[in-house]
């Protein structure tokens, strides 16, 4: 784990960001929180972040359409996206995957699943 690590943790939920944040912050890892999709992709625009953490369900632009974007973007379309959703059923998985994520993690987040998904994806 590096504290150069900086993710962005896309989650409209406060209660999940909040859980998401104390995770990675124990890990030594540096968190910024966006609310929306859009709110992320700005915040891509500004900062170097080593992995991007993608809510699904978001309120306007959907998590899917927000990877899609990222992944089209020369400049960002390298960082790792590992998309976080309820709704994990075969085919949502399969959209999700097709939009570009690298994994899935599910909800309610299992730290230790978390963590797995996010040493595997920095390693």
């Amino acid at each position: 784990m590096s504290v150069e690590s900086l993710i962005l943790v896309v989650e409209d939920n406060p209660d999940n960001a909040q859980l998401i944040t104390w995770i990675l912050e124990d890990e030594g890892y540096n968190v910024n929180v966006a609310e929306t999709a859009e709110l992320g992709l700005d915040m891509l625009a500004k900062s170097d972040y080593s992995l991007i953490l993608m809510d699904i369900s978001l309120p306007g632009m959907d998590g899917k359409e927000a990877i899609t974007k990222i992944r089209s973007n020369p400049l960002l379309q390298s960082i790792p996206i590992i998309a976080v959703t309820a709704h994990a059923v075969l085919g949502e998985k399969d959209a999700i995957m097709a939009s570009g994520a690298d994994m899935l993690v599910t909800k309610p987040i299992i730290e230790e699943d978390l963590l797995s998904a996010i040493s595997k994806i920095l390693a």
